[in-house]
């Protein structure tokens, strides 16, 4: 049986609608109600790991075209949550939701653009 091969940017659609739900499931939370809601803390550490799996079927000489992409830092980020390396810490969990993956998305709209260009 052969296994088709998905075009890499299908992956990078993926990855705006995973970081979408992220910002979408910690809207008008506060880091404290986040960290204690349950289900969104749990829905949203899950799409953080669905961007960084997305990610890596990007193909490199992709990433290094969009260099304002922090790929090694998503991939390395998704393999912390998976894994549980150490732990999770909220703090920085929080930082990522609400500075990094509102400036990915920025990024990410400008790629779509030029791979549609």
């Amino acid at each position: 049986m052969s296994e088709s091969v998905r075009e890499w940017h299908f992956y990078v659609d993926d990855m705006v609608g995973f970081s979408e739900k992220v910002i979408a499931y910690t809207d008008g939370l506060n880091q404290a109600e986040f960290t204690q809601s349950g289900l969104n803390y749990d829905a949203t550490l899950r799409n953080l790991e669905l961007i960084g799996e997305a990610a890596t079927h990007v193909p490199e000489e992709v990433r290094v075209m969009y260099p304002n992409i922090p790929w090694r830092q998503i991939i390395a980020t998704r393999n912390r949550l998976i894994h549980g390396y150490l732990g999770i810490d909220n703090d920085t969990l929080w930082s990522i939701i609400q500075t990094d993956v509102p400036s990915l998305l920025e990024e990410l709209f400008a790629m779509q653009k030029d791979i549609r260009n």
